[in-house]
């Protein structure tokens, strides 16, 4: 699994948000799932373009007069997969987490739980969400790679989302850029990787999403 955080990167429009879809839709053929967050406007647009869609948040509000918020019911109104839950750059506290969690599983809705320690990525795990990915906030866009910056720090929330027994995956995050940063990831415990500006602002996002795929395949 692969999961590319547009964010609100001004260059996850227009033609390079279409390049990352398709190249997020050809990993299929690596049989590697590429899961894709564009920024929240543009979410609803990508739906059904090949590859799975994720909002980047979800709130706990119902459908109706909830101005501003991001309601799970709308999200699969609109075909979306999934949505990330307590982002480092978009924390909630863990009751609101729980409550988007189980909202998104009730709607047959993945879900992918941000978690900044290992400690903090086993409370996640027992919610029981589909992955739990594990972002320490110094690496993210830093482009020092959690797998190589801090291998334990994997190996330790593997064994904590582990010992949550929900079925939850964990996924490595923060300053992920290379294949080689997502092979070491998967060695160390991780089920795949969320990624940000290390494909959106990539010369090639489609290369990039290419070499992760390769990297996650075998």
């Amino acid at each position: 699994m692969i999961i590319v955080n547009c964010k609100n990167y001004t260059e996850a429009s227009g033609r390079r948000l279409n390049s990352i879809m398709r190249a997020a839709a050809s990993a299929k053929k690596r049989g590697v799932t590429v899961a894709v967050a564009p920024p929240p406007p543009l979410a609803a647009l990508c739906a059904g373009a090949g590859a799975p869609v994720v909002a980047q948040h979800a709130d706990c509000a119902q459908p109706g007069g909830t101005t501003g918020h991001a309601v799970p019911e709308i999200m699969r109104a609109c075909g979306l997969w999934g949505s990330l839950v307590n982002h480092s750059e978009r924390r909630v506290p863990a009751k609101d987490a729980r409550c988007a969690v189980e909202r998104l599983r009730n709607l047959g809705l993945a879900s992918v739980v941000c978690a900044r320690t290992a400690r903090e990525a086993r409370a996640m795990a027992r919610l029981d969400p589909d992955y739990v990915a594990i972002e320490p906030p110094d690496l993210i866009g830093s482009g020092r790679a959690v797998s190589t910056e801090r291998p334990q720090l994997i190996q330790e929330a593997a064994r904590a989302v582990s010992s949550a027994r929900t079925g939850a995956r964990l996924l490595c995050g923060a300053g992920i850029v290379s294949g080689r940063d997502a092979a070491r990831a998967r060695e160390l415990g991780s089920s795949g990787v969320l990624v940000a500006s290390g494909v959106v602002k990539a010369k090639s996002p489609a290369r990039a999403i290419a070499e992760l795929a390769a990297a996650l395949s075998g």
